[in-house]
């Protein structure tokens, strides 16, 4: 069993505060408070099981990000095409 802050918590399986305190309070994950310098501290108590359900809840990304060539070629046209309208409202302005 490993102590982990609601911070660390987060911050390892890459989620929101807001969403480790949800699950604090449904219940779904196992805490403990502390009393630390006058102050309540709540810890997750994490185990081997727990991190293996919750990997296998992630999954992966199938989608391949298009390449850094592709996006500025198609930017490039972008512009070109911007361009064209922009002349051509200039012209109808003077």
């Amino acid at each position: 069993m490993e102590k982990l802050t609601i911070k660390a918590y987060a911050i390892r399986h890459k989620t929101s505060i807001f969403n480790v305190m949800k699950r604090v309070r449904e219940g779904s994950v196992k805490s403990e408070t502390v009393l630390e310098d006058s102050k309540e501290v709540i810890y997750i108590l994490e185990d081997q099981a727990q991190k293996e359900s919750i990997e296998s809840e992630i999954t992966p990304c199938d989608q391949t990000p298009p390449s850094l060539e592709n996006e500025i070629e198609a930017l490039k046209k972008e512009v070109a095409v911007l361009r064209k309208e922009l002349e051509a409202l200039k012209k109808k302005l003077l």
